[in-house]
Formats: structure tokens, C-alpha cells, sequence
């Protein structure tokens, strides 16, 4: 097996391309190489790990780095599955550089072991995502339906949409294609805005790959068992199943997948209209919960979804099956609760509807859903007026008296309209330099912080990011990439400085597991077994894991973390102190020694938690040798 990797460097303002070799002596798989790549070229790169095409369950998807415009900084993205059809090129990775004259397709196809093809085609993007579908869907008919022709076996295509033109958090997206048939599975990377960087920085709306070519890749499933025997006792494919059943089905929750799982187990925990809900009483959470969630949003998706068993894989042999679908539209958690409940959304009618505007349009849709769910609170609270963000109507989040289907349905049509404003740059919105600079542009208009309604992490001068949908306090940690799982989302009380020490190993894992293309839902075999693969097929298992250290060294060196500029931020981690002190009854003195210092100047004691954190990340992070 090749102890190297190829990359195609792609200049998309001329054309040209050259193929480079990397050894394994120094760079292991598409993070550790992608970030040089990005350092050296300042390019944005798209690879697969070393296990990509192998029979090993996860191993294929595709792993974007480069420089984030939506994050400021160095970052991470990836979908599944779409490194199965890359893997054909015979390359490990694409690095572009320079920009397209016009927005443009790249096509890249590989028919028996010729040497790879290369066109750049210029297309007009603006005018395709107005038609058919609309946005991310009719480009990516479009693009098949003018190079498809070109390949033996079906191609994958990758494609942007309107918010990669006009945002900050412009995502990539991507559908399996199956003899021909367009899926209505669509994986994505979206966080950290890398469908931006991709126009913007480069002219490329699109690319679309494929070949014929046959790697040796690891296929001994002989081999593969015998490791699995030694370790757990059970074959492959028995502990994956085992590893996955959250995402396929939980006999505990009687559900499956991220939605149904996390939203039958969240309880007093869930989070909704902007974060409201977080200063409520633990009954009234628990009412909402039961009455809104349960009782109508969980249960028309285990209806709808999980008893018929309307699922699919990213495109990949996978026995997971994650993505839980209903007609067209793919149900995860994370977009379909902050396009949802955080939008004062509890219908899936409702939800379908933004959900799949806001990803036709080609949003990031947890950072999206996290602007929409901020706007429409201060539409609510009459900071900003309906003329003023472009928009015909107000939110209606008055709980008492909710209609689940009408008010959901009214907040759905309002988040639409948003969505187009914000494209459209109508009244004071535009977003091209992010949330962040607006957002201090017109606070000082108005005088008052607009963004302390806004809970987001932030970085750099101007960057910033969503975070993940778990009321805990490592999502707003000061690690050097947030808006992924670099970090520890665990329900219990952690000491800050722990808690960063915590969320530095979590990032070495989740490093370790991006850096070798592997799903994170296999982790539960994958981060032990892995790096034994590693020294089996490479001899390089010590080599491996040392080149984690330092690529989590690496990226940490660059963190500039930004103390917490929004009110909001600081209550959204009292409130989950004071969750585990009066609802969970954690007995622990370090917890209410905080509490303590939070009454007596809350800002004061957010900033000590912060930097208490911090000093955690940067002890474990720090490359001593």
C-alpha cells in the first residue's frame, strides 16, 4: 500500500496543475497535510485519509482545510461519503489556488489509469440558482447534466449556493448519485464556511469527480476481524453495529438517529426561542419538552420516519444509516433545532420548509439557524424593526396560547423572508464581513449591543461561529476550533481549568480521527483501533500518534480566542450552573464556590471561567518537545 500521498495542486486562475508527493514521514492523512498545504500555498484543500475505498466501516469522507472566512482562522470541515468517489482520481488530495476569471465548474475525471483531467468551465451561477430547484439543487442538476456524460461510473458533485456569494458562511454540499439518480441525501460541509471561501477566493461554484481507477486499498476483512477478535472480542462488523445503534435505532429512546435520539432525551435541557428558554423554570422547559417537542415534533418524526424506516447512508456501504429522511428532506438534530425550536419552530412541516430553504440557498445551517433564531428576538423585542431587516412580519414566540402548526408555520414564512433579505442585502442587512462587524456597525447606531442577544463563540478580529446545540459550557470553550466536536459536550459539572484540559484531549481524538478521514460516529472502535491499523499496514502507529500532538499543538499556536462579547453567552452559562446546582443536585462545593462569584459579579466571574479554561487548553496543548 502507498506510503505517500498525491496531491493536485490546481491554479484556477490559469488552469494550470502539477501532481506533488508527500511521505508519511511527516503528514498522515487531509488535516496535517491540508493545513501545510494552506500555510505554504494559502489554499483550500479537499482530501481523503489512508482507509479511503477500504472495507473499514466510515473511512470515505472528504475533509476540507484551508482558511476559514467565517471563523478567521485555520479550520476543519467535512462530509460523509464523498471521499468514496474521490478516492477513483487516484490522488489523496486537491489544493486550489488563484481565482477563477469567472465563477466556474472544475472537472476532474481519471478513465483508466490515464493521466487526471483537468477543465475549469465557466457557468452562470446566479442565473442557475434562480431556476429548476432553486440554489444548491438546480446547480448541482445542472452541473450533471452538462459533464455527467464525461464518466464511466457515476460521479460526485460538489456545489455552493447564493450564501457563498453574498456570506461569510457559505457551506458545500453534496449528494450520492446512484446509476445515474440524483439522491436527495445531501451530506454537507458547512461549518466554518468554506462554500465562501470556495467562490469567493476561487471563482469555483462547483466540482465535480469521478474515475475508473482501482487503488489497492485494505480489503482483507480476514484480517480486519482477527484484529477486532483480539481487541473486543467481536468481529467488525458486530461492534460497529453495536458503536452506531444511536444513529440508527435506540431501543432505550424507541427512536433513532441524532433528532430522535437527542430530543428524546434532552428533557429539562432543551433550548429554544433564541435561548430563552434557559432562564425559565425547570417545569416550564419540561412543559415545553413534553408538550411541544414530544407530543408533536418527535413524535410526527417517528412517524413519519422512523417506523416506515426511511433512512440511507451518505453514499458509503455503512451500517448506520444516519441520514433519516422523510420525502426529501434529511432530519438531523442539530439543523432542524436551531431551524427549528430556536426559531420558535415545532412543526415539521414547518421545519421542512426552512430547513430546506435555508440549505438550498447554501447556508451553514447551524450558523444560520443561529442568526435567524438572534433576528427574530430582536424583531421580537423591537430593537430592530421589520423594515429595518427587509422583512413583512414579526416572530411569534409568545408561548401561552401557541399554536404548534400555525405559529410554527408563521415563524417558518419569517425565517424564509430573513433568509432572503440577508441575500438581498434589504434594509440594514449585509452579512459579506460576518455577524460580528454588522453587528458592532449598527450597535453603535442604535445604542445598545445588538450582538448580546446573540450566543456565539468568538475569534480573531472579525471571526465567529455558532456553536453546537448542547446546553453545556465546553461549546463556548476557547479552543482554537469551535463550531465542530474539538471539545468536551458532557451534561456534568467540570471545573473550568479541567474542562479545558478535557477539551484538548477530545480535540487530539477528533484529530485523530479527521486526520485519517473517519466518520466520528464509528469512534467507538475507531480512536483505539485506528492508530493499531496504523502500525499493521504502515508501521507507523508511534509515528502517528505523535504527529496528532503536534498537529493539535500546531493548531492551537494559532488560536486567538476572544473573551465573550454577548450577554447572552455569560447567562447561557449561569443558567446551566445553576441547572446542575437546583435540577440536578450536584453536590460539589467547587460548583457553588462559582455560583458564589457569579452573585456577586457575574461578568467578573465568566471572565475567570474563561480564562481558567483557557489556561487548561493551552497546558495540554503546548508542544514541550
Amino acid at each position: 500500500m502507498n506510503m505517500f500521498q498525491r496531491v493536485l495542486l490546481v491554479d484556477a486562475g490559469s488552469g494550470f496543475y502539477k501532481t506533488k508527493k508527500y511521505g508519511f514521514d511527516r503528514y498522515f492523512g487531509p488535516v496535517d497535510l491540508g493545513m501545510h498545504m494552506a500555510e505554504k500555498y494559502r489554499s483550500l484543500n479537499f482530501g481523503v485519509g489512508p482507509f479511503a475505498g477500504s472495507i473499514l466501516p466510515g473511512s470515505n469522507r472528504l475533509v476540507v482545510t484551508g482558511f476559514s472566512p467565517c471563523w478567521q482562522g485555520n479550520y476543519i470541515s467535512s462530509m460523509g461519503g464523498a471521499g468514496l468517489v474521490f478516492n477513483n482520481l487516484g490522488i489523496n488530495m486537491l489544493s486550489l489556488v488563484g481565482r477563477a476569471p469567472s465563477p466556474s465548474v472544475l472537472v476532474l475525471n481519471r478513465n483508466h489509469g490515464e493521466e487526471i483531467e483537468v477543465d475549469l468551465v465557466p457557468v452562470d451561477a446566479q442565473g442557475i440558482w434562480r431556476t429548476g430547484r432553486t440554489g444548491v439543487y438546480s446547480l448541482t442538476d445542472r452541473v450533471y447534466e452538462q459533464f455527467g456524460g464525461r464518466y464511466a461510473n457515476d460521479p460526485r458533485i460538489l456545489v455552493t449556493g447564493p450564501a457563498a456569494l453574498h456570506t461569510d458562511m457559505g457551506g458545500i454540499m453534496s449528494v450520492p448519485i446512484n446509476k445515474g439518480k440524483i439522491s436527495y441525501v445531501d451530506t454537507w460541509a458547512g461549518r466554518g464556511g468554506f462554500g465562501s471561501a470556495l467562490v469567493q477566493n476561487h471563482g469555483i461554484v462547483a466540482i465535480i469527480y469521478g474515475g475508473t481507477l482501482v487503488e489497492e486499498d485494505f480489503r482483507d476483512r480476514k484480517v480486519a476481524d482477527e484484529w477486532f477478535q483480539n481487541k473486543y472480542n467481536q468481529r467488525l462488523m458486530k461492534k460497529d453495529l453495536e458503536v452506531t445503534s444511536k444513529y440508527r435505532f435506540d431501543e432505550k429512546f424507541d427512536t433513532g438517529g441524532t433528532f430522535g435520539v437527542n430530543y428524546a432525551s434532552v428533557g429539562g435541557r432543551v433550548m429554544a426561542f433564541n435561548y430563552r428558554s434557559n432562564a425559565w423554570r425547570e417545569e416550564e422547559r419540561l412543559a415545553l419538552h413534553r408538550d411541544f417537542i414530544v407530543a408533536h415534533y418527535l413524535k410526527q418524526f417517528n412517524d413519519e420516519t422512523i417506523k416506515p424506516r426511511q433512512q440511507a447512508t451518505c453514499g458509503e456501504p455503512c451500517v448506520a444509516v444516519c441520514k433519516k429522511m422523510h420525502g426529501i428532506y434529511k432530519k438531523d438534530y442539530e439543523p432542524y433545532q436551531t431551524l427549528g425550536p430556536l426559531c420558535g419552530i415545532f412543526d415539521q412541516r414547518a421545519a421542512e420548509k426552512l430547513n430546506h430553504h435555508c440549505d438550498a440557498m447554501g447556508f451553514d445551517a447551524i450558523s444560520g439557524g443561529g442568526v435567524l433564531a438572534w433576528l427574530m428576538d430582536l424583531l421580537d423585542e423591537k430593537v430592530l424593526s421589520p423594515q429595518e431587516l427587509g422583512v413583512t412580519r414579526m416572530p411569534r414566540w409568545q408561548v401561552q396560547g401557541f399554536d404548534l402548526e400555525q405559529d410554527s408555520a408563521h415563524n417558518a414564512e419569517l425565517g424564509c423572508e430573513l433568509i432572503d433579505a440577508i441575500l438581498e442585502k434589504r434594509g440594514i442587512l449585509d452579512f459579506r464581513e460576518g455577524v460580528r462587524k454588522w453587528s458592532r456597525i449598527h450597535s453603535r447606531r442604535k445604542g445598545t449591543a445588538l450582538h448580546d442577544r446573540l450566543v456565539y463563540t468568538a475569534h480573531n478580529r472579525r471571526g465567529w461561529m455558532v456553536p453546537n446545540q448542547y446546553w453545556v459550557a465546553g461549546v463556548l470553550a476557547p479552543m482554537a476550533i469551535m463550531g465542530k466536536y474539538y471539545m468536551i459536550y458532557s451534561f456534568d459539572f467540570v471545573p473550568p481549568r479541567t474542562l479545558g484540559r478535557m477539551c484538548a484531549e477530545r480535540m487530539k481524538k477528533e484529530l485523530l480521527l479527521d486526520n485519517l478521514g473517519t466518520c466520528r460516529f464509528h469512534r467507538g472502535w475507531a480512536e483505539e483501533m485506528l492508530p493499531e491499523v496504523m502500525g499493521s499496514l504502515y508501521d507507523s502507529k508511534e509515528r502517528f500518534l505523535r504527529a496528532v500532538d503536534v498537529l493539535a499543538s500546531r493548531i492551537s499556536s494559532r488560536n486567538s480566542p476572544i473573551f465573550w462579547e454577548s450577554e447572552r453567552n455569560v447567562d447561557y452559562l449561569l443558567s446551566f450552573l445553576k441547572r446542575k446546582l437546583e435540577v440536578d443536585k450536584v453536590d460539589d462545593p467547587r460548583l457553588a464556590e462559582w455560583l458564589d462569584k457569579f452573585a456577586a459579579d457575574k461578568y467578573e466571574a465568566a471572565r475567570e471561567f474563561w480564562y481558567q479554561m483557557l489556561m487548561g487548553i493551552d497546558e495540554s496543548l503546548r508542544e514541550f518537545f
